[in-house]
């Protein structure tokens, strides 16, 4: 099946992001670079809620890249009303948020808090497990680009094996970011019971659409993580931010999954499976893994990583 957002050919509904009449969300005129993952992840996801609901939403949005390419004073590259909170209070000020439209018995107002992996799975952790743990009726999306880009490419605890980031650059005695750091925040939201947790990528927007939709009509407090190339941050091509979100899925590295209420209800199985190396060799910060001087141990270390997921997710079961 065709990943593409327009495939006229494909028998599956038409993605909102090929509809002439999306609402655009997120407008042109921001200041994203070329190829920003995060950008079209946005747009994708308030598009698909914006359109489920007939417009009754309202966005609070985490300080990040996000927030400074969009909103340079004066400008404002947004469609919908939209909050700009602190970096680590998003699901709070959402949580406000929701409390108060349920106050004035407003049911149909929908919110949703967004924000990068630094303020979702690092600064905003504390405010994000109370949203979680007293299940708020909000839906929170976290834009994963895998570290600190908006401040110059510091490593999060979102950060990947052995990347390079300004904070984890390789040297002879550490080759990147250590293998054993970080966390994984959907399972961590799955550990709260919450009714909904999803994960998605931009590399197919039909499937990410179809989970914004799912979480935006639920109640309680759902969360979706999106993997969101950074071409900056990750020395890649912008012409190969799609592909890169094919690739990490088909190697393994970055299972496609929904949790209802702390379970596992559906995964997305991998059909063509390909070693890490081809997802990890277009992106510089990768680069010193395959230079000359490399050694292939580091590779496997990644590899395992890959293989772990497939077995815990049975990634490859049934196809």
């Amino acid at each position: 099946m065709s990943l593409t957002v327009g495939d006229r050919l494909n028998k599956a509904e038409e993605a909102v992001q090929a509809r002439v009449k999306r609402h655009n969300s997120l407008t042109s005129g921001h200041r994203a670079c070329q190829g920003c993952g995060e950008a079209l992840a946005a747009r994708c996801a308030l598009d698909a809620a914006y359109n489920a609901t007939g417009g009754k939403i309202v966005v609070v949005n985490a300080t990040g890249c996000l927030e400074v390419f969009t909103t340079p004073y004066p400008d404002n590259a947004w469609g919908v009303p939209w909050l700009h909170s602190l970096f680590g209070n998003a699901p709070a000020v959402a949580t406000g948020a929701a409390a108060a439209f349920a106050a004035r018995g407003d049911h149909e107002m929908r919110v949703i808090a967004q924000g990068g992996d630094g303020g979702t799975t690092d600064i905003g952790m504390g405010c994000l497990s109370g949203m979680f743990e007293r299940n708020d009726d909000v839906l929170y999306i976290c834009y994963n680009n895998e570290a600190y880009m908006n401040t110059g490419v510091q490593r999060s605890s979102s950060t990947p094996a052995l990347s390079r980031t300004a904070t984890t650059f390789p040297i002879k005695q550490y080759m990147g970011n250590d293998p054993m750091s970080g966390k994984c925040v959907p399972k961590i939201a799955m550990a709260h019971g919450i009714p909904y947790v999803a994960t998605a990528t931009i590399g197919d927007i039909r499937d990410f659409e179809r989970k914004v939709v799912k979480a935006i009509h639920m109640r309680g407090a759902r969360y979706i993580e999106v993997y969101s190339p950074c071409p900056l941050g990750w020395g890649s091509q912008p012409c190969d931010t799609v592909r890169l979100a094919r690739l990490v899925v088909r190697c393994g590295l970055y299972p496609l999954f929904e949790a209802e209420n702390g379970k596992i209800s559906s995964v997305t199985k991998i059909e063509n499976l390909i070693p890490v190396e081809d997802y990890l060799r277009p992106q510089k910060r990768f680069a010193h893994l395959f230079g000359k001087n490399a050694d292939p141990e580091h590779i496997k270390v990644i590899q395992k990583i890959a293989d772990a997921n497939i077995e815990e997710y049975n990634l490859t079961g049934g196809c």
